[in-house]
């Protein structure tokens, strides 16, 4: 039997060993190379502004800082500014206690970031603040105004890096002498002499109480008239004060013989 002619498979036309035709896996080259040099340049650029702000860290530990963003933007829009930079210890002791008992009570006890407190806004939601004084500093000397999560992020960053290198009393006299007292008045000194009349170090403990109360609502609070709700949150932080002087949460930014001044106070 004589067996029949196997038929050929149909072949289709032969593989282009080029590749010609294929779709292109990813950019072209020359795209590729654009992108590469674009992550090296963000990444110099990102290396350079946190070497920049390391570097300011650093500086303000010992040097005042000569303005900030906002002071400069205020001071635009009002064609000047009230602000006298003084030391801590040309503060009243009482008024360092009151601005801790009014914005950070646990000051002495964290690392930058109080996270009961933390836990607690979230519970509670977005009317509640959750900033330590530690924070605040950040966003008023190194950042901008505004809540966005860029600003969140990077205040997060420094936060630490200001906790690791600025005693806690450091940290406490440059919150005192940038915070915002009123429209235009910057710092305890100008605030104090605005207010009562007299020098940041001869603030009585009611006078420091009152400063402490309007530091949330500068604008719109007053320390010389105060209304009902100021009265009552001044009584509030008097009594704060006094709390963390006896339970040694003051301990951390007070002067060894501050507290001799208690009665003066």
């Amino acid at each position: 039997m004589t067996a029949s002619p196997r038929k050929s498979a149909a072949k289709g036309p032969a593989p282009d060993p080029a590749g010609a035709g294929a779709v292109p896996d990813g950019p072209p080259p020359a795209a590729r190379g654009r992108i590469r040099r674009g992550l090296v340049w963000a990444g110099r650029a990102a290396l350079a502004l946190i070497g920049g702000i390391a570097a300011l860290v650093l500086l303000f530990a010992v040097v005042n800082p000569p303005t900030t963003l906002y002071i400069a933007s205020e001071s635009r829009r009002l064609g000047g500014v009230d602000q006298t930079w003084v030391p801590a210890d040309d503060m009243a002791p009482v008024l360092l206690r009151s601005a801790v008992a009014a914005e950070d009570a646990n000051f002495c006890r964290h690392w930058g970031f109080d996270m009961a407190a933390i836990r607690l806004a979230v519970a509670e939601g977005a009317n509640r603040g959750a900033s330590t004084i530690s924070q605040q500093v950040v966003k008023n000397v190194f950042l901008w105004q505004g809540r966005n999560w860029a600003r969140k992020a990077m205040e997060g960053a420094i936060t630490p890096m200001v906790e690791l290198v600025w005693p806690k009393r450091r940290i406490l006299e440059v919150y005192l002498n940038v915070a915002e007292f009123d429209e235009g008045v910057f710092g305890a000194e100008a605030a104090a002499q605005r207010y009562f009349g007299v020098p940041a170090r001869d603030l009585t403990a009611v006078q420091a109480a009152r400063l402490a109360a309007v530091l949330p609502d500068p604008k719109g609070r007053d320390a010389a008239r105060p209304s009902a709700f100021v009265r009552s949150r001044s009584a509030s932080i008097l009594d704060g004060a006094e709390t963390i002087r006896r339970d040694g949460r003051a301990a951390c930014f007070e002067r060894p013989m501050a507290d001799a001044s208690a009665a003066r106070d």
